[in-house]
């Protein structure tokens, strides 16, 4: 008698639950559900800055496989290929001490990302600007004090781990 209550109960139970198949929970419901693997190609960068590019499509990369449950293939057949294009690297001079010696600069990188699924259709966020289909543009900044210590390549560093966070964290679905 009491199993058939419990059988009772379980039938009135899974129509209702049926209703929220399309319902996702956890970290999972962060990230779009069909695509598994991303490709990334080599960033290229219109800087004169030397291996600018392959820095940030390192850090870019090792964010993927830490942060999402994307997994990065080499191949261009993947679920969905990331596109990473440097279109500026500027440096400028903030304060300068009474000798026009630089004491405090500003280091930024600006970015087009375009995340494209294997039909080739955006996918990510919308932005409100006329751009081509799927281009978003990302920016970074670094300060860099000479004086300190500090030195170029630990401040564009700084600046490209910034960056390659803003790209990630632009691979989660908007709420």
């Amino acid at each position: 008698m009491i199993a058939t209550g419990r059988f009772l109960s379980l039938l009135l139970v899974l129509p209702a639950a049926g209703g929220c198949a399309q319902y996702r929970f956890g970290s999972g419901t962060l990230y779009a559900p069909d695509v598994q693997t991303v490709h990334v190609p080599m960033i290229e960068s219109e800087s004169f800055r030397r291996d600018l590019g392959e820095r940030l499509t390192e850090a870019v990369v090792k964010k993927i496989e830490l942060y999402t449950p994307y997994k990065v293939v080499g191949t261009p057949a993947a679920d969905s290929v990331l596109t990473v294009r440097v279109v500026s690297d500027t440096r400028r001079t903030e304060a300068e001490d009474p000798f026009d010696q630089p004491r405090l600069l500003n280091n930024e990188i600006i970015a087009q990302v375009s995340w494209l699924n294997r039909r080739r259709l955006p996918i990510g966020p919308a932005q409100a600007l006329p751009v081509p289909a799927g281009v978003v543009d990302f920016r970074a900044n670094s300060q860099l004090i000479p004086a300190a210590g500090q030195s170029v390549a630990t401040a564009q560093q700084q600046a490209i781990e910034e960056l390659a966070d803003q790209i990630v964290g632009a691979m989660e679905e908007p709420w």
